[in-house]
């Protein structure tokens, strides 16, 4: 029914600059914003030709769960390069993780690294088997 949809995902943020200025200037993405006033809105423009569609929202609660994830050829230079741009990596007590936040496990990805926006949701870098 809906396999040729040109189907988006999208999440919430409390302060729209900073997600822009984030998502822009930090990660390196395309963003575009769109409308005015309380209608202002965020595209985020990914290299797989898929849009992320970003909305501020007064009573914003942070995903607890990640909510957009970036598989990359070398986790540890990508950990390394947000690490150059002031992101921090989170860790999570059920996860082993190292020095730099790197969890590497037997299942799933080869590696994962989770980190957040300015609004607290979730996002991952990770290195595929």
């Amino acid at each position: 029914m809906f396999g040729q949809s040109k189907a988006f995902s999208g999440f919430s943020v409390d302060d729209l600059g900073r997600a822009r200025e984030f998502y822009g200037e930090t990660l390196g993405l395309s963003v575009e914003e769109t409308g005015e006033g309380d209608m202002r809105m965020l595209t985020i423009k990914l290299g797989t030709g898929a849009n992320v569609f970003v909305y501020p929202k007064d009573n914003h609660t942070p995903a607890s769960f990640t909510i957009l994830n970036f598989p990359v050829d070398d986790v540890e230079a990508a950990v390394d390069g947000l690490a150059q741009r002031g992101v921090t990596m989170e860790r999570y007590p059920e996860f082993e993780a190292d020095d730099k936040g790197i969890v590497r496990g037997p299942e799933g990805p080869a590696a994962i690294a989770w980190f957040t926006d300015p609004a607290g949701n979730v996002l991952s870098v990770l290195q595929e088997n």
